[in-house]
């Protein structure tokens, strides 16, 4: 039987991104289609070092989603002005490189689209 969920969302906790979310969602017709992550940083919050004790967290939620409602993809979603990365890396938003680097770790157990 195939699964009328599609992926996990993974994002940012940040309330002034939460709408931007939501309507990206919505435009991609994913509404209720998707389980949801909302962690500080998205990528940030399940990748880096200074949040470690938060990573055995968002993997067993993955590995929940995959085997309850059958999703092939995870949806990150980031954001500029990040709070997390400021904590993490010392800067107040994701870099190409810095994004880059977090979303290679993630990268290694997960598909990832990005939009």
């Amino acid at each position: 039987m195939k699964s009328k969920f599609k992926a996990m969302v993974l994002s940012c906790m940040d309330p002034r991104f939460q709408h931007l979310v939501h309507n990206h969602l919505k435009k991609k017709k994913l509404t209720g289609k998707y389980s949801a992550f909302t962690i500080a940083g998205a990528a940030v919050g399940v990748t880096h070092n200074k949040f470690k004790k938060w990573h055995h967290t968002f993997y067993d939620n993955l590995a929940t989603s995959i085997q309850l409602h059958k999703i092939e993809k995870l949806i990150v979603i980031n954001h500029k002005d990040c709070g997390a990365a400021k904590i993490a890396n010392g800067k107040k938003e994701f870099t190409p490189a810095n994004e880059k680097k977090e979303l290679n770790v993630i990268a290694l157990d997960s598909k990832i689209t990005k939009f």
